[in-house]
């Protein structure tokens, strides 16, 4: 039998794609005026390019280091990945898996803190970092976003692991298993599409990362990607190359564009089945 659609459907599909042109239509626009000349550019915004300059990239790879800033970014991003996804699966083993004394009130204190905005902890993040020596470090920021739990993650995670059965984890027990021997090889194999979708979310939330590296990275020698665009954005006041700053801004977005459409099913599949799990 057919599925009837009505009204509402048809306006939701206009209204989504409307929101899907406001999103993919900048990205075109960018891309195309980055082949472009600046003169051309300022005489006319709209006008597509009549040689294709790729020149411009070789130049804001060059006068924009971006290199360096991607190097930077990839030690960054994944010492981050894999240290903070590695601490998100344990926390969200204890929380779900394990009985203690005040195991309530620490999931009651992780709730109460979504009310509370996280720049509210930029003050006092920054004052502990600068106490420990670790402002204008990379190894800081790996440290403050890797240890600083994500309590979206770990709801997510959590309730991933919290409909698996008990049997496996009571008959490894049986069998003499440690506590760290259950979670690493039965909880960490049946939890694998959650843990999947944790990373994927977290890698995309790091490489996207502005705020920390511009507020803790001082040296341009230690700068992400995002700052570095940020600096070299700041530039065009006085240089006005905006054509090589809109082919910088191209090379940035290749790596998520690429991950997104990689991994973008697996996205989708994961976070229903982690909301259908919790």
């Amino acid at each position: 039998m057919a599925e009837r659609r009505t009204l509402m459907d048809g306006v939701w599909r206009v209204l989504l794609l409307l929101w899907a042109i406001s999103i993919i239509f900048p990205v075109i626009w960018i891309l195309y005026q980055s082949f472009r000349t600046n003169a051309a550019f300022f005489q006319d915004i709209w006008a597509l390019p009549t040689e294709l300059r790729w020149g411009n990239y070789s130049k804001a790879w060059n006068d924009y280091n971006i290199g360096k800033s991607f190097a930077n970014t990839l030690y960054y991003v994944g010492v981050s990945l894999v240290l903070g996804t590695f601490l998100t699966t344990l926390n969200a083993y204890a929380l779900t898996r394990m009985n203690f004394r005040g195991r309530k009130l620490i999931w009651g204190l992780i709730m109460l803190s979504l009310f509370l905005p996280g720049i509210n902890a930029l003050v006092p993040q920054y004052i502990l970092m600068k106490s420990l020596h670790l402002t204008n470090s990379l190894t800081g920021l790996v440290i403050l976003d890797s240890f600083g739990e994500n309590v979206f993650f770990l709801m997510l995670l959590g309730g991933f692991m919290s409909s698996l059965p008990r049997d496996l984890e009571e008959s490894a027990f049986m069998d003499g298993a440690s506590i760290f021997q259950m979670f690493w090889r039965i909880i960490v194999p049946l939890s694998t599409p959650g843990i999947v979708t944790v990373a994927i979310f977290k890698f995309l939330g790091l490489y996207n990362n502005f705020l920390g590296p511009f507020i803790y990275l001082g040296d341009p020698a230690k700068y992400t990607i995002g700052v570095n665009m940020y600096q070299a954005n700041m530039k065009m006041q006085y240089t006005s190359d905006w054509v090589t700053m809109f082919a910088g801004v191209m090379i940035v977005m290749v790596p998520s564009i690429i991950f997104y459409v990689i991994f973008q099913r697996r996205i989708m599949e994961g976070a229903t089945m982690g909301a259908m799990k919790g």
